[in-house]
């Protein structure tokens, strides 16, 4: 019985360890554990996450550098949308931060040395593209659509 018990918890330590994860943000650590997906790939796609303890602690141990009760509550305070969801035919989707945006395809029209991106991302509101730093989420962003409309990105 004792065999069984142990089997039991190191398949359920597996599997916890293996949970698929979402970034939020371009820090270490920032990320958010995926609870659902529904109509990948669709004009309905859409990812329920959850932000938890574990999610916390590893920004805390991966970017603070210091897992502390403090830490890991004003971690689980950052305020996210836990779900995302697109309309993969037309590119425009919504990230985890609440941004929209639109995946226009493959950076064939702008300037490498202005722009260097593979895709482009266009933020809905203000019609700009996102430029590839890491201060415009271009990465983030990118990665959560992909997420969501798999087929849409080589």
């Amino acid at each position: 019985m004792r065999t069984i018990t142990t089997i039991g918890l190191l398949f359920t330590m597996s599997t916890a360890a293996q949970a698929e994860t979402l970034y939020y943000g371009s820090r270490a650590g920032m990320e958010v554990t995926v609870v659902k997906k529904s109509n990948i790939g669709s004009t309905h796609a859409k990812i329920v996450t959850k932000h938890t303890r574990e999610n916390a602690i590893a920004f805390c141990r991966d970017y603070v550098q210091k897992v502390t009760p403090k830490c890991i509550a004003d971690e689980l305070a950052v305020e996210l949308d836990l779900e995302i969801a697109a309309k993969c035919k037309t590119g425009k989707f919504t990230t985890l931060n609440g941004q929209g945006y639109q995946f226009k395809g493959p950076n064939e029209v702008y300037d490498p040395t202005e722009m260097n991106t593979e895709y482009v991302l266009v933020e809905v509101d203000t019609n700009e593209p996102l430029n590839g730093s890491s201060a415009s989420g271009y990465d983030v962003a990118l990665d959560q659509f992909k997420a969501l409309c798999p087929n849409r990105v080589q």
